[in-house]
């Protein structure tokens, strides 16, 4: 069995799936340049004779040998990836190019995170894989948005002019442990304000709505996507169709952690959109996958985490 190369891997979403794939026998090769990935992250797995760290940066070609490739790299948060916008878009064009080329070389599957902002601020809901998105591509949020649809294009040509296996999956907002606190995305602020007892910031009139996918059933979708054998899918929404409103959140977050905090209210950034929400029929069909984790059950897990983390610090 050739080892998986997970780009990112000492990130949130990455660390966990470095954790799922060691438990499932696999040899894992991590590679992150730690520009928002945390080696608190994965210090638990250095030493694992399965596991193995690489500090680099994508945007770099870099040679190994794989089976498998979850290319995870890229910030993920509007603080991380507003804060350098060209080395955001560079790890989604450049970066993709050379992972991509090295799946060609080696004769690996790629599996490309990408994201429900290729959707944009949708006139369309819920959102299915076949709408191509209402996306503003000179905006603050375009380094990210423009990347990852660039990623996907680039997924899909080099499959087909090079027989390269790739599959794409479309992540909505997925929240649980390991979250940075502090990388702006409205749980881990709405957690980290409760639990500090200081008031809760809600951009807006708190109406505009988000889906929360905890991170388990993120990653169990995202496995069975990169076993599926199939190479013509084309991208699979994986999120949580419950739709939230940011104040019904608010009060969830209230409620789990027993805060009394005040809400509020601030201004709604540019292009921020309103309502975001994934119509899975596409991953239910073709992985049998749906969450199932319900939205207080993960704040509980979540909540647990971040009054450790705060508690050390």
């Amino acid at each position: 069995m050739q080892p998986v190369l997970v780009t990112g891997g000492a990130g949130f979403l990455g660390s966990h799936l470095c954790d799922r794939l060691i438990e499932r026998g696999h040899e894992v090769i991590c590679v992150d340049n730690f520009f928002t990935g945390r080696k608190a992250n994965i210090a638990h797995l250095i030493g694992h004779p399965r596991f193995e760290l690489i500090r680099h940066d994508i945007v770099h070609s870099l040679t190994v040998e794989v089976g498998r490739i979850f290319n995870l790299a890229c910030p993920a948060s509007p603080v991380a990836y507003q804060f350098n916008p060209i080395k955001t878009i560079k790890t989604s064009t450049v970066g993709m190019v050379n992972v991509l080329g090295l799946a060609k070389r080696c004769r690996a599957r790629v599996l490309q995170a990408s994201t429900s902002e290729v959707y944009g601020d949708p006139q369309v809901h819920p959102q299915t894989e076949d709408y191509w998105g209402h996306v503003n591509p000179i905006g603050p949020r375009s380094c990210y948005d423009e990347g990852k649809r660039i990623a996907e294009s680039l997924c899909m040509n080099y499959s087909q002019a090079h027989g390269v296996e790739t599959r794409i999956i479309r992540i909505f907002n997925t929240y649980g442990p390991r979250m940075d606190q502090n990388d702006g995305r409205v749980i881990s602020n709405f957690i980290v304000q409760a639990l500090k007892g200081e008031p809760l910031t809600i951009y807006g009139d708190g109406k505009q709505t988000r889906s929360f996918c905890f991170v388990d059933d993120l990653l169990e979708g995202m496995q069975r996507l990169m076993d599926l054998d199939d190479n013509d899918t084309g991208p699979v929404n994986v999120g949580n169709p419950g739709e939230y409103s940011m104040l019904e959140l608010a009060q969830a977050v209230l409620e789990v952690t027993g805060s009394k905090s005040p809400i509020d209210y601030r201004p709604l950034p540019k292009d921020d959109p309103t309502r975001r929400c994934p119509d899975i029929s596409k991953a239910k069909r073709l992985l049998g996958w749906e969450p199932r984790i319900d939205l207080k059950t993960g704040l509980e897990k979540t909540v647990t985490y971040y009054r450790k983390q705060l508690a050390e610090e």
